[in-house]
């Protein structure tokens, strides 16, 4: 069965740690029933997730998303076919933003709207570098 990986942006409605915590609350639920694995990055100006899994589930999620009003401007990023995931032991890993490169003041004036997609799963190839070396420390 093909595997896909969509990364999207959006910008959060209303963000605060309640909410944070309902949006990761139901990627976990939602992807542990879809066999999704993924990452979410987050801050009050951005969500920026990775979804990986069976490619008609990772659709369905990212449609899902887009109709889900604590997501503003969802923009698909990157749109890729994958023969291994990423993110494997992970429902939904979160990042409090840490990790990310562009400052919110450069995510204000749209440089993550024209990164290229390869240069936004670098950002998650790093996260899951750090989650692996997390969990042997």
């Amino acid at each position: 069965m093909p595997m896909k990986q969509i990364i999207y942006s959006s910008q959060p409605f209303g963000f605060d740690e309640s909410i944070l915590s309902s949006v990761l609350s139901d990627a976990r639920r939602l992807n542990r029933r879809d066999g999704i694995t993924g990452a979410l990055v987050c801050r009050r100006d951005l969500y920026l997730q990775l979804l990986e899994g069976p490619a008609d589930k990772v659709t369905e999620a990212y449609a899902r998303i887009k109709r889900d009003d604590r997501h503003v401007n969802v923009r698909n990023v990157f749109d890729a076919t994958i023969s291994e995931r990423m993110f494997a032991d992970w429902d939904m890993l979160h990042d409090p933003a840490q990790s990310l490169h562009w400052s919110a003041d450069q995510v204000a004036k749209g440089e993550l709207d024209r990164a290229k997609g390869t240069d936004v799963r670098e950002v998650f190839e790093r996260i899951a570098a750090q989650a692996v070396a997390d969990t042997f420390t």
